[in-house]
């Protein structure tokens, strides 16, 4: 997918860009390709792939949430995926970028300066911690290919607010993954609100968005320690 292909697919989902938004995803795409040669921040090596995988990719969220507005907190984030690319599309949505990996933070921190965005907040730290922080303070919580549903439930949960929406992107969602987070689910007084499957354009990868509604506030006892969650997911 090039630039005008990019532009021409977001019409379809009511995505319009403004001509500096268009020359900040330039920038994102060149300084991302640029600095990959010399960090190893992402698999995808072309400008074709950036686009469609990275950039196209994150904004099919607008498939199942209106996400123009509020505040948005990015678990996992890497290299701005979703969150710094949602930052860029709507400059009315506060964002902030959490990630526990040193260099992908020495990258987005860099990446900032170039792009004078002012709705973007970098956070270096584990999510886990950052939630004991942060409770119940977000709209929206995003999360791409991060990990299994039951271990990133527990660790979004808490820093969302009752009524907000906590938005899954990933490649394939099991029926046994699907199961197994029922319990999880109503452990932590939340509901799935939508699962829609969707295929990127010229068959690409297939990818399921996951909506979940928070219901009532998380009990602080979580989330528990990372090693805890991992080797006891809530069930």
């Amino acid at each position: 997918m090039n630039e005008a292909k990019f532009i021409e697919e977001l019409k379809k989902i009511n995505i319009n860009l403004t001509n500096n938004q268009i020359a900040q995803f330039q920038t994102y795409a060149n300084f991302l390709l640029e600095y990959n040669q010399k960090t190893n921040l992402t698999a995808i090596k072309t400008m074709e792939e950036v686009y469609l995988k990275h950039f196209y990719d994150s904004l099919t969220l607008v498939k199942i949430a209106d996400i123009s507005n509020g505040n948005l907190l990015d678990i996992g984030t890497g290299a701005g995926f979703p969150g710094l690319v949602l930052a860029i599309a709507f400059p009315k949505l506060k964002v902030t970028l959490l990630d526990s990996n040193n260099k992908k933070i020495k990258f987005l921190e860099e990446c900032l300066k170039i792009l004078k965005l002012n709705n973007v907040n970098i956070v270096y730290q584990r999510a886990e911690d950052y939630a004991h922080q942060n409770r119940e303070k977000y709209d929206f919580i995003t999360s791409r290919a991060v990990a299994e549903l039951r271990i990133l439930l527990e660790l979004g949960l808490p820093c969302l607010k009752v009524n907000g929406s906590f938005l899954i992107m990933k490649a394939n969602v099991s029926k046994e993954e699907q199961e197994s987070s029922i319990e999880t689910l109503k452990i932590l007084n939340s509901t799935i609100d939508n699962i829609l499957e969707l295929d990127l354009p010229h068959n690409e990868g297939h990818r399921t968005l996951i909506k979940i509604i928070k219901k009532v506030k998380t009990n602080n006892l979580y989330p528990r320690t990372y090693d805890k969650i991992k080797k006891k997911p809530l069930k």
